[in-house]
């Protein structure tokens, strides 16, 4: 007799209480690995995280655990075949790497020496991204002891890169090199979060980026600004023109083409957002901002999450010191990025911005524009099936509330694993803003890191259902 909803759910949540307090002392066992991809004096200890993982993911029964090389730091793969034949393969993709920190940065304890407080546990990488790639762990222990089975519903794939926070500059290249090994109907990538402790949300999509950096050169060294200053091209006001010509009137980027392929917000999709309970003051306090502004017509959650931006990150050039110094300077330096959304193609973004570099640039200047390794944005469609599968397991997590759906405004390399594996993605996560992802005092509500093991333990009976519906 197969089990209700219910009895699921009570099944789920004994088998995690009863093993918690041994879940939560491994976790912290992992956040004491110093695991910092951006410091090359930190290489063992990523080296080390690494190695920790595999043992771990042994020790929950993968069939298969290794420690992928890169030209950076190390990854780590494991696989769990189901034993039904038609089962479909499902990836988890998260990083075992974590952002620099230490104790005179603001932190109240230790980065590396995990504390827990009123039901928070305090480390770097404790959100982002250990706490949520090891749910996994107790996530498919729990689905085998509800289910009685003796393997995952789905064959369970894991990649867990060493170099996210430090820009995956080895991630697709790994992907290209194990893309059979990594082969699957879907990728499920656990490295996002939540609207709030109170509001469950599935993340649906990632605006991709593009970067680059500009230098102007004009005369060859400064020169007197009275006696040619008027006469010869400044490369420093050449930079304010270049800013200056990013958008118009409506804050709309002026770059011929760059809105082309443009994927455009539904009134669905718009509707979805509209619904969530969003507070711009609350949100400009976070952004240290005294006021919004943005493309005419979106609101501010549209335009973070769904329409493609230009900023300046960077302006340098001239005289910099106290006083004046009258000078036409000889070189300025502009830094641009490019917050890309589906249906754009970096390489096209590139070609545009390259020839509208050209036709802004006087004679006189000399310049070179290079640009940055890309990443492609990422968009899971609302009807995918198995995205209703993933809000479905989550709100059985959450007692049966209400998942609405959000987007990220940041970047990742998920695109990398659509692309190469033509899989579509989804996102699990459920850290939440407060947690404060490359800030001091990072931490991981802890009630929260449950109901993510939780929405697995149940995600991985209901997606093969699903995943056999997109397929027909």
């Amino acid at each position: 007799m197969s089990e209700t909803p219910d009895s699921a759910v009570h099944a789920v949540r004994t088998y995690i209480e009863q093993h918690r307090a041994a879940f939560l002392g491994d976790l912290a066992d992992w956040l004491r690995i110093p695991s910092v991809s951006a410091q090359p004096d930190r290489a063992g200890d990523v080296r080390r995280s690494a190695e920790w993982l595999a043992a771990k993911l042994t020790e929950t029964g993968f069939a298969t655990v290794e420690v992928w090389e890169t030209d950076g730091a190390p990854a780590v793969f494991a696989e769990w075949p189901s034993d039904d034949p038609d089962a479909p393969t499902v990836l988890v993709y998260g990083h075992h790497d974590v952002q620099p920190a230490a104790r005179e940065d603001g932190w109240h304890t230790e980065p590396f020496e995990p504390t827990v407080i009123d039901g928070r546990m305090y480390a770097r990488g404790a959100a982002d991204d250990k706490g949520q790639v090891f749910f996994h762990t107790l996530g498919v222990r729990a689905h085998l002891a509800a289910t009685g089975r003796t393997a995952p519903a789905v064959n369970l794939k894991l990649i867990v890169e060493g170099e996210e926070e430090s820009g995956s500059p080895h991630f697709r290249e790994l992907v290209e090199t194990h893309a059979e090994r990594l082969a699957a109907d879907a990728v499920i990538v656990s490295d996002t979060g939540m609207w709030s402790e109170t509001t469950p949300t599935v993340c649906t999509g990632m605006r991709g980026v593009a970067d680059c950096e500009i230098e102007l050169y004009g005369p060859d060294q400064d020169i007197h600004s009275g006696s040619f200053g008027g006469a010869v091209p400044n490369p420093a006001t050449v930079a304010g023109r270049i800013v200056a010509a990013l958008h118009d009137e409506t804050e709309r980027v002026a770059i011929p083409g760059f809105y082309e392929g443009v994927t455009e917000l539904s009134d669905a999709e718009r509707a979805l957002v509209a619904e969530l309970p969003f507070d711009e003051d609350a949100w400009l306090r976070t952004a240290k901002s005294r006021g919004t502004l943005g493309e005419a017509g979106f609101s501010t959650l549209e335009r973070v999450w769904a329409r493609p931006t230009a900023e300046v990150n960077g302006i340098g050039g001239g005289y910099q010191g106290p006083g004046g110094k009258t000078i036409v300077p000889a070189s300025a330096q502009l830094k641009l990025s490019f917050r890309l959304v589906a249906g754009q193609e970096p390489a096209k973004i590139e070609l545009a911005v390259r020839d509208w570099l050209a036709g802004l640039v006087p004679a006189g200047i000399r310049y070179e524009i290079v640009f940055g390794a890309p990443t492609r944005p990422c968009l899971t469609p609302l009807d995918h099936p198995a995205l209703k599968a993933v809000a479905g397991a989550m709100s059985r997590a959450f007692d049966g509330a209400k998942v609405r759906y959000t987007r990220e405004g940041g970047s990742g390399p998920a695109a990398d694993l659509q692309d190469v594996l033509a899989a579509p993605v989804l996102f699990l996560g459920i850290s939440v803003p407060s947690d404060g992802w490359h800030a001091p005092n990072e931490k991981i509500e802890l009630d929260l890191l449950m109901k993510g093991v939780e929405t697995t333990a149940h995600l991985w009976g209901d997606l093969p259902a699903a995943l056999h519906a997109a397929a027909r």
